[in-house]
């Protein structure tokens, strides 16, 4: 769903306008600051954890090359600040010295569009061309739907990660990046997929986010009324299906357990969700880390969530549940490349019956991944040596190199 200014202006939050002092005072300082570290990479995910590629590959940077001056973004008050704080050099996330470090930075690397001390403020500055600094996108999944506000007249970034052949071809082809500035490496947070050990018993429910209820705007009554959470279709779906005798009867029947771990922009609505067994988990964050989840459990339901490619990547067996398709295509991503019946890695169900059917027959196959699926994985994962953060390494070291080229 494209959204006009005004929508977007309904986002804006107070707090972002009082970022434009700390830039102020910055600004300058930046400029003499840059003297003393001009070879700065910040690194960063979303504010309040390191879980995603940015926390990978300053791992990698911190273990395989330290002689590089890299600083992490993160919120002090965040879980995973410590487990940061002891590999490398952190900043506190938003602080003064955070603009400073940005402003500083040869290069500002992120998982995350967003990842920049103030979103809304630096979305502004950069698109409009008032600050021209270096970024780089490690993305936070493998993209598979047009999504328009990472075309590159939205983002101007400098650098963006793909994983696979389709998605590097589709990225050229749609999103407007100048030739060169598309790189396919792999995520960096695959990395950590090679090896895992999975308990038998454990399924995994994943959802993803919808934005017309996670962040409403005006925009939002052209899907549905998002006034009270429980009316949505996202929440009666979900709900009904925790709820479930069905799903309690395959549960008990296989010995199974099931974890409920919505999507972070949905983990506030998770206290408004019931369960009909006992064997359902109710995950909520920080307690429960995503990627260990997903190396643990042997199966996946989800919904259009990019999540379902890590757990691909690994060869195990999913399905998708999207008993919203139209609704999702309408307000929030256009279909792509990716279609789900032809190219998935799992069988696609629209109802519920339909989907616990799946769920049954599945864990009477112990999960084991249907060979029709198996040929798609191998065909469409064509990075899978372990080594996407020395490719991002060596990509950024080669876009700094041509870099200097270009100024000398």
């Amino acid at each position: 769903m494209k959204e006009t200014f005004f929508q977007k202006l309904q986002r804006v939050k107070l707090s972002d306008f009082m970022h434009i002092f700390l830039f102020v005072i910055a600004l300058p300082a930046s400029v003499i600051y840059r003297l003393f570290r001009r070879d700065l990479w910040l690194v960063c995910d979303n504010r309040n954890e390191a879980r995603d590629n940015g926390y990978w590959f300053f791992k990698y940077l911190c273990e395989q090359h330290p002689e590089q001056d890299a600083v992490y973004a993160i919120s002090r008050r965040s879980p995973d600040y410590c487990k940061v704080k002891d590999l490398g050099k952190t900043v506190s996330y938003g602080s003064l010295r955070h603009w400073l470090l940005y402003l500083t930075a040869r290069i500002n690397i992120s998982s995350q569009k967003g990842g920049k001390p103030n979103a809304a403020l630096c979305y502004f500055l950069e698109v409009k061309g008032i600050i021209k600094n270096t970024r780089v996108f490690l993305q936070h999944g493998i993209i598979k739907d047009d999504m328009d506000w990472l075309h590159y007249e939205n983002t101007k970034m400098r650098m963006f990660v793909t994983s696979t052949e389709r998605e590097y071809r589709f990225l050229c082809e749609k999103f407007g990046y100048p030739e060169g500035y598309i790189v396919k490496t792999g995520l960096c947070r695959f990395d950590n997929l090679q090896s895992f050990t999975v308990k038998p018993g454990q399924m995994l429910l994943m959802p993803t986010w919808r934005s017309w209820i996670s962040t409403p705007t005006s925009a939002s009554r052209e899907i549905e009324d998002v006034s009270d959470f429980r009316g949505t279709r996202y929440f009666k779906a979900w709900n009904e299906f925790l709820k479930s005798p069905e799903l309690d009867r395959i549960l008990r029947e296989n010995e199974l357990t099931l974890i409920f771990y919505p999507h972070r922009d949905m983990q506030k609505y998770l206290s408004y969700f019931e369960k009909g067994s006992d064997r359902i988990v109710m995950a909520s964050w920080p307690e429960y880390d995503v990627q260990t989840l997903l190396k643990e459990s042997a199966y996946l339901v989800t919904d259009f969530s990019s999540i379902a490619m890590d757990f691909a990547y690994m060869k195990k067996r999913l399905m998708y549940y999207q008993f919203d398709y139209d609704d999702f295509r309408k307000g929030q991503y256009a279909e792509g490349y990716f279609d789900y019946e032809k190219d998935g890695f799992g069988k696609v169900c629209y109802d519920q019956d339909e989907a616990l059917l799946e769920i049954k027959n599945a864990a009477a196959e112990g999960f084991a991944q249907p060979e029709e699926y198996l040929i798609r994985e191998n065909k469409f994962f064509d990075l899978c040596d372990g080594n996407n953060c020395g490719r991002t390494y060596n990509a950024v070291k080669e876009l700094m190199k041509n870099g200097e080229k270009k100024h000398q």
